[in-house]
C-alpha cells in the first residue's frame, strides 16, 4: 500500500525541517524527492522517529487501544466517547482512535521503506553511518507493523518508497496474510541486530540500538506464536523462537548493552527517566533545558487522563488539584481507572510495585520554597460534617486539633527555551509543623539514598511508602486493600478498594449495561468513583526539566516502548506455554524479588512454579499501563475469558470479530476497492475482507 494518506514530498520537507523524538541535528530540506543526499536522506529517517513522541507514546489513542477493553481498565463513568474502546459497545471504523493509530504506523512505515530502499542511490555519507541508520529504519518499520498487524489483523505489506519518489498511488491495495507480515517483521529484526550499535547514534537516546531490536523480536516471536495457536498450527516453534530470543538477551546483556535494575525504586526513580539503563526503547519527551524543547511535540497528557484526584472537600478554597495543581498536575480528566483485579493483583505488604504504580494516598501541598503558597495554605481543619461522611472517628489523644498538613512543597525554577517555570517537589516531614523550607526532605535519585536521613523514603514524589501510619496527618485520602483494624487512630478518609465497586465488579457511576452501581456507599467511601480512585502514576514526574509552565496537564517525560523487565516476562511467558513451569518462575522471581520489601519474608513472593494465571498477574503488576495488555490476551485468545471473569460489561459485547480493530474508514473511503478490502468486520463493508 502506498501513501494514501499524505503527499510524502510535503511530509519529507517538514520532517527534515524539524528535529524529532530529542534528535539534535537539524536537517535541510531535500530540494527534491530523489533523497541523493545524506543530509535530505537522514533527515527522512529522524522524521521517522517523530510519530513515537508526537503522537503514539504521548496521546490517549495508542495507550487506550493498547491497554482498554482488557482485564486491567474499566471505564471511570458512563461516558460515550470510551464504550468503543473500553466496552466493545458498537465500535466503528470511523472511530477516531481507530483511524489515527491506523494512520500513524503507516505514514511513518512508507518513511521507513524510502529510507531503506534509497539507501543505495545516495551520493555522498559514511557507508558505515548508512548501513546503521538503515538498520534502525529496518528497526522501527518493524516496530510500526507489529503494532498493525497485532490490532488490525491481515493488512497490507507494503515495502515500497513513497509516492512522492515512485510518483504513483496504489489505490487498489491487497492484503497480506499474517504470516507473511510477521515473516517480514522477523527478516527486518534480525537484519538490523548485526548493524546496530550498542550504543545509541550521536549518543542520541532516542534512537534504536542493538537491545531495541533484539527485545522487539522476542516480542514479535511471543506473539506470532499467539497466532501459531489459534490459527497456524505452529505456536510451539515459535514459542521457542521467543524464550530464546529472551535468554539470549538476558544471558548477555551487556554484549547488547541491556540491564534490568535490582530494585524496582531505581527503576521508577524520577532521575533515571532521562537516563534509564532498563529502557530498550523509549519516545523521549523534551527536556526544558534543551534548545530542542522549541522543535518537539510537548503534547503528553496521559498523566492527567489517569489521575483520578481526590476529595475536593479536604483541599482549602481555590488550591483544589483540579485547579492549581502544581504538585499532582491538572486532576480533572480522567476517564479510565484500574479494575477491581487490577488493584487486588497487588499485595502491598512485600511488593513495592504497588506505590511506584499507583497514587494510592493523596495530599495538601505547599510552596513555600519560592514564596508562591505559604505552608498555611495546605493546613485543613477537619469539621464535623466531613468527619461524618468519610467516617473519621477522630481520636482526639492522637489528633487534639483535627488538622491536616502539607506532604508536599513545589518550587518553582525559570527556565530557557519558552519552557515556563518548573515545579520539582520536595517532602514535608511527619510531626514537623513548622513550614520552614531547611527541613524539607529530598527525593531519592536512588533506592539506596532515599533511605538515608533528610531523604523521603522514596525515589519518586508520588510514590508514597508504604504503608501510611494511623497518625500521619499529611494526608486525606488513603486507599487500602482491606479494613484497617485501627482506622480510628486515622484523620484521613480510609477507602477500602473493594468499595470502589459494586458487586459487578463495575466502578460506581458505570451504570449502563446492567450495571448495578448507581449508589455507591455513603459512609467513608461515597461518590468514589465520580471523585477519587487511586491513579497510575507512571506518566507523572516531579524534576526540573519535565515541566511545560502553567501547563499543568502536560508532562514531559521519557516514554518506555520496551523495557527489559518485559524481557524477563516473555522468557517466563515463552517457558511456561512449553510446559517448563519451573523455569518460567525463576524469571518472574528476579522481578518479584526486585520488588519486595527490604524485610519481605522470601516466602511471600518467591514462586516454585508459574501458571498461565501467574503469567497475566505478573504482566499486570509489573507493566500495567504500558500499552501491552492487549496484545497479551490477543496472542492467548483469552478475551472471552479474562472478560467474563473481570470485566462483565466489556464481556457483554465482545464478540469473535473484536479480535481485530476495524480498518479505518478515512483509509476506506480513499482506495477504489473498499468492498473487496473490508472492514474486519464491523459492518462499513459488505464483507469483512478476512479470507485468510
Amino acid at each position: 500500500m502506498k501513501r494514501i494518506f499524505k503527499n510524502i514530498a510535503l511530509m519529507a520537507c517538514a520532517g527534515l525541517m524539524l528535529n524529532a523524538c530529542d534528535l539534535d541535528e537539524f536537517n535541510p530540506s531535500a530540494g527534491d524527492a530523489s533523497l541523493t543526499s545524506f543530509d535530505a536522506w537522514s533527515g527522512l529517517h529522524s522524521y521517522s522517529y517523530s510519530c513515537l513522541n508526537d503522537e503514539l507514546y504521548t496521546a490517549m489513542d495508542w495507550l487506550y487501544l493498547a491497554e482498554g477493553g482488557t482485564d486491567l481498565w474499566v471505564a471511570k463513568s458512563n461516558g460515550t466517547n470510551y464504550k468503543q474502546l473500553f466496552n466493545y459497545e458498537d465500535p466503528t471504523s470511523n472511530y477516531n482512535t481507530f483511524q489515527k493509530v491506523w494512520k500513524q504506523c503507516y505514514s511513518m512505515i512508507t518513511n521507513c521503506n524510502s529510507v531503506i530502499n534509497e539507501s543505495t542511490n545516495l551520493n555522498d555519507g559514511d557507508p558505515e553511518t548508512i548501513k546503521l541508520l538503515v538498520a534502525e529504519s529496518k528497526t522501527l518499520r518493524a516496530l510500526y507493523y507489529s503494532i498493525l498487524v497485532c490490532h488490525y489483523g491481515p493488512v497490507t505489506l507494503n515495502l515500497k518508497s513513497s509516492a512522492g519518489i515512485t510518483g504513483d498511488v496504489d489505490l487498489y491495495p491487497e492484503r497480506s496474510s499474517e504470516r507473511d507480515i510477521y515473516d517480514h517483521i522477523i527478516k527486518d529484526l534480525t537484519e538490523a541486530i548485526p548493524d546496530l550499535g550498542v550504543e545509541p547514534y550521536q549518543g542520541n537516546r532516542a534512537r534504536f540500538t542493538k537491545k531495541s531490536a533484539k527485545g522487539l523480536l522476542a516480542r514479535v516471536y511471543a506473539q506470532r506464536a499467539g497466532l501459531g495457536q489459534s490459527k497456524y498450527g505452529d505456536a510451539n516453534t515459535y514459542w521457542k523462537l521467543a524464550a530464546e530470543t529472551a535468554k539470549d538477551l538476558i544471558e548477555n546483556a551487556s554484549s547488547y548493552g541491556a540491564y534490568l535494575y535490582t530494585d524496582i525504586a531505581d527503576m521508577w526513580a524520577d532521575a533515571n527517566n532521562r537516563t534509564n539503563k532498563e529502557a530498550l526503547m523509549i519516545a523521549a519527551g523534551p527536556d526544558a533545558s534543551s534548545t530542542a524543547w522549541q522543535y518537539i511535540g510537548k503534547g503528553n497528557k496521559l498523566s492527567a487522563y489517569s489521575c483520578g484526584g481526590s476529595y475536593s472537600e479536604f483541599f482549602n478554597s481555590n488550591h483544589k488539584p483540579g485547579d492549581k495543581g502544581y504538585f499532582y498536575g491538572r486532576l480533572n480528566s480522567q476517564n479510565w481507572m484500574p479494575s477491581k483485579y487490577l488493584l487486588y493483583c497487588f499485595n502491598p505488604e512485600w511488593d513495592k510495585r504497588w506505590e511506584y504504580s499507583f497514587q494510592y494516598a493523596y495530599c495538601e501541598w505547599s510552596m513555600v520554597q519560592c514564596g508562591w503558597v505559604p505552608y498555611s495554605a495546605g493546613v485543613k481543619k477537619l469539621n464535623k460534617s466531613i468527619c461524618t461522611k468519610y467516617d473519621i472517628q477522630v481520636d482526639e489523644t492522637v489528633h487534639p486539633d483535627s488538622t491536616l498538613y502539607p506532604y508536599a512543597d513545589c518550587n518553582a525554577i525559570a527556565s530557557s527555551n519558552g519552557a515556563g517555570n518548573q515545579y520539582p517537589a520536595k517532602v514535608w516531614p511527619k510531626g514537623d509543623y513548622s513550614g520552614d523550607p531547611n527541613k524539607l526532605l529530598s527525593i531519592g535519585k536512588s533506592a539506596e539514598e532515599a533511605k538515608k536521613p533528610g531523604f523521603a523514603g522514596s525515589t519518586k514524589v508520588y510514590a508514597i511508602p508504604y504503608p501510611v501510619a494511623p497518625d500521619d496527618n499529611r494526608f486525606n485520602t488513603v486507599f487500602v486493600h482491606k479494613p484497617l483494624k485501627d482506622k480510628s487512630k486515622c484523620l484521613y478518609a480510609v477507602v477500602v478498594l473493594d468499595d470502589l465497586f459494586g458487586s459487578n465488579d463495575l466502578p460506581y457511576g458505570n451504570v449502563d449495561n446492567g450495571s448495578e452501581a448507581a449508589n455507591p456507599p455513603a459512609i467513608g467511601n461515597g461518590l468514589t468513583s465520580s471523585s477519587a480512585c487511586p491513579s497510575l502514576i507512571k506518566f507523572n514526574w516531579s524534576y526540573n526539566g519535565v515541566f511545560y509552565g502553567s501547563n499543568l496537564q502536560i508532562k514531559t517525560g521519557d516514554m518506555f516502548i520496551m523495557r527489559m523487565a518485559e524481557v524477563y516476562l516473555l522468557a517466563a511467558e515463552a517457558e511456561q506455554q512449553l510446559g517448563n513451569g519451573t523455569k518460567a518462575a525463576e524469571y518472574l522471581n528476579v522481578l518479584r524479588k526486585r520488588a519486595a520489601r527490604d524485610q519481605a519474608n522470601e516466602s511471600s513472593w518467591k514462586l516454585t512454579t508459574a501458571t498461565e494465571e501467574d503469567i497475566f498477574d505478573e504482566y499486570a503488576r509489573e507493566l500495567c499501563g504500558e500499552f501491552s495488555r492487549w496484545s497479551l490476551l490477543k496472542r492467548h485468545n483469552a478475551f472471552e475469558s479474562r472478560l467474563d471473569q473481570y470485566n462483565k460489561r466489556a464481556a457483554q459485547s465482545f464478540k469473535p470479530y473484536h479480535y481485530n480493530r476495524p480498518i479505518s474508514y478515512e483509509f476506506l473511503s480513499t482506495i477504489l476497492n473498499k468492498e473487496e478490502y473490508g472492514d474486519n468486520g464491523y459492518g462499513s463493508t459488505a464483507g469483512s475482507g478476512l479470507v485468510e
